[in-house]
């Protein structure tokens, strides 16, 4: 081995670095689950994954699923099962997917390994090396390495409070055509986004899905989150809009029972879910049948309905919580937006805050976040932050929140004495709705060429 390769590697790293395909050297973690094993610690306020609250699922229920798939199912819960799904876990989709205005044929459902296992799958169908995948900027951080893995090109398209921009949007196709580029697919996360928090306007919808149309493209709507509404109007998916013509449909159990049972499943037009199968055979041969059948059992006597009311009401009062403590606790120059639904908070911070180096002096304040940069592929974010309400009781987001506001304010008063520049005060509770009313409308209009994320500020208290 001596007087070979990279002198600088030490000869048992060379040795097996030499061996590794091409594409591991474009593949990436996400901070979520880099954090894992640091949140899991009891004395560290996790804001940063996106955990469902499993602490909320009646006991008893739990224990009548198990003990029924023991007594009636046992040896057919520990066996393999067809790759495709059991067919009574795909009605279960379908009866999920109509409770938001889908109506799908079972036979066109793919059960995976979870919703992520869908992002890999589709993936592996459609990308070739150099492809080019459209996303909004910012994105869901755990589908940037699954895009990656197989060295597509992703470029991200921004939001404003409206969701994805349709006009960018057309600029982007226009300007990729122009340069002789296919895009394969939009990926999108219409509902309560992952993780600015911004709903799909209904307009845009429709405009979106006309653009499709026109440059003949697929997309892959990720609806994890679609059920989780605490207010306002649903909206169509893209699904039903499109009917399943171009839209592939990204659905998963995790959000709305069991992140721990790992099912998921697409609806996507037949030559693709076809392949994807065959991915998935190579991949895992079956989702495992013991999680199916647990999903079955929740769904066979319509229990999943209370339960998923339950954790509405509980994200509900979390997410006020949330909101309340930033406005109390986060300086007058952080913006976010308000959620109608979903797991998430996105706070933009001064540009002069790098939220990574803040996780950091954080995280020895024993808090976590996700850093905004997670969510671009080009060094975009750097200074916001993504914030989970849905994982932590009350007075642990309360605290969490109160954690990352006192980093903050140390940053900023550091900058303030290296730079001899003012800043704005900290927020007061008796700053003017009417005020912020007005701000917030100049800053949307301010907002609408710059795909900035901006908020509507409350500082009036919510009801509980």
């Amino acid at each position: 081995m001596s007087g070979a390769g990279n002198p600088s590697l030490p000869p048992d790293l060379e040795r097996y670095t030499r061996l590794l395909a091409e594409r591991t050297k474009v593949m990436r973690s996400t901070a979520m689950r880099d954090l894992m094993s640091i949140t899991e610690r009891p004395e560290v306020i996790s804001l940063a994954g996106g955990l469902p609250d499993t602490g909320s699922f009646p006991a008893p229920l739990f224990g009548r699923i198990f003990e029924r798939i023991v007594r009636e199912a046992v040896a057919r819960a520990l066996q393999y099962g067809p790759t495709e799904g059991l067919a009574e876990t795909k009605r279960c989709v379908a009866t999920v997917m109509a409770a938001e205005g889908m109506e799908v044929d079972p036979d066109d459902v793919l059960i995976t390994t979870g919703g992520q296992q869908v992002l890999d799958l589709v993936a592996r169908t459609l990308i070739d090396p150099g492809d080019v995948i459209l996303a909004e900027g910012p994105t869901y951080p755990g589908a940037i390495p699954a895009f990656c893995s197989y060295q597509a090109e992703i470029v991200q398209v921004g939001i404003d409070g409206g969701g994805l921009r349709i006009g960018e949007l057309a600029r982007v196709l226009e300007r990729l055509a122009s340069e002789g580029r296919r895009v394969k697919f939009l990926y999108t996360i219409p509902n309560f986004q992952n993780p600015a928090g911004v709903t799909l306007a209904a307009d845009r919808r429709r405009e979106l899905l006309d653009l499709v149309r026109r440059y003949d493209l697929l997309v892959l709507e990720d609806n994890p989150y679609g059920l989780l509404r605490y207010e306002g109007e649903p909206q169509p998916t893209l699904f039903a809009l499109d009917g399943g013509e171009r839209v592939m449909y990204l659905g998963t159990f995790s959000k709305i029972f069991s992140p721990g049972i790992r099912v998921g499943w697409v609806v996507a037009p037949r030559p693709l879910r076809e392949k994807m199968n065959i991915g998935k055979q190579a991949a895992d041969l079956c989702t495992a049948t013991l999680s199916q059948l647990i999903v079955h059992a929740l769904f066979e006597r319509d229990e999943w309905r209370s339960y998923l009311e339950l954790v509405k009401e509980i994200y509900r009062r979390r997410r006020n919580v949330l909101l309340d403590a930033l406005v109390e606790y986060l300086p007058a120059e952080a913006e976010w937006v308000q959620p109608e639904g979903g797991l998430f908070v996105w706070v933009t911070l001064p540009e002069y805050i790098n939220t990574t180096d803040l996780l950091a002096r954080a995280l020895r304040e024993n808090v976590a976040f996700v850093p905004g940069e997670q969510a671009f592929v080009d060094g975009r974010g750097k200074s916001s932050l993504r914030l989970n309400f849905s994982g932590s009781d009350e007075e642990r987001l309360r605290e969490g929140v109160r954690r990352i506001g006192e980093v903050i304010e140390e940053q900023i008063a550091l900058y303030g004495t290296l730079t001899g520049r003012d800043r704005a005060s900290k927020r007061g509770a008796d700053a003017s709705n009417a005020a912020d009313v007005k701000r917030h409308s100049q800053r949307q209009n301010n907002a609408a060429s710059s795909g900035r994320v901006v908020p509507m500020r409350r500082r009036a208290p919510r009801p509980r």
